[in-house]
């Protein structure tokens, strides 16, 4: 689903961004300490004592990144890699535009430990990890988001449609892409309807 996406996102980013790449892996390390502390975020975002906050989250997973026996993972590949020129990190798993509600446990589960192995090998790193869901199914009304509210940091770690590609490739970069694909589409039109009508169940 998110093939035709992924490259096309990442020659956006390319003109906004000093590093821009493809299935990447956040790194290979965590420690024992982060892991009980994502544990920990999980047990209370899944039994609603807390609110998602992802900058506190970050700071959780910072002050004990490298603290206790240091393990060796293998996270979820990183659909789309980025670096600012300041040295920001963005890392974007891009989901299909309707994961179940079920679904948002194990993307915060990932984001987190992305987090995580990133500040393993860089405690100072400035690091965001999102989803991104790139189309809008509901469109012309407003992406539903609520579904999300309790897992994710709507503000921090979801960028639906518009957002994500105006994010990657500046203002106006969404409506020049619906352009590029209406052009496309023309031509492909019932190919890419009968291809997108699967996900759309």
């Amino acid at each position: 689903m998110t093939t035709i996406f992924e490259p096309v996102a990442v020659s956006l980013a390319s003109s906004r961004f000093k590093v821009a790449k493809l299935q990447m892996k956040s790194g290979t390390k965590i420690s024992e300490q982060a892991q009980y502390q994502i544990q920990k975020i999980m047990d209370e975002l899944t039994a609603t004592n807390k609110k998602p906050d992802k900058q506190k989250e970050i700071e959780i997973i910072r002050k004990v990144c490298q603290k206790g026996e240091i393990r060796t993972v293998k996270p979820t590949r990183v659909d789309i890699y980025l670096e600012s020129e300041d040295g920001e990190i963005y890392l974007f798993d891009i989901k299909t535009a309707k994961p179940n509600k079920g679904g948002f446990k194990e993307f915060k589960r990932t984001l987190l430990e992305w987090t995580a192995t990133v500040l393993s090998e860089n405690p100072k790193a400035k690091i965001n990890t999102l989803i991104a869901i790139p189309y809008n199914p509901y469109e012309p009304k407003p992406y539903s988001r609520w579904t999300m509210a309790g897992m994710l940091d709507l503000e921090k770690e979801l960028k639906v449609a518009e957002e994500f590609w105006d994010f990657l490739g500046g203002k106006g970069a969404y409506d020049d892409l619906l352009g590029c694909f209406e052009r496309v589409g023309i031509e492909m039109r019932q190919e890419i309807d009968t291809y997108f009508a699967r996900f759309n169940k």
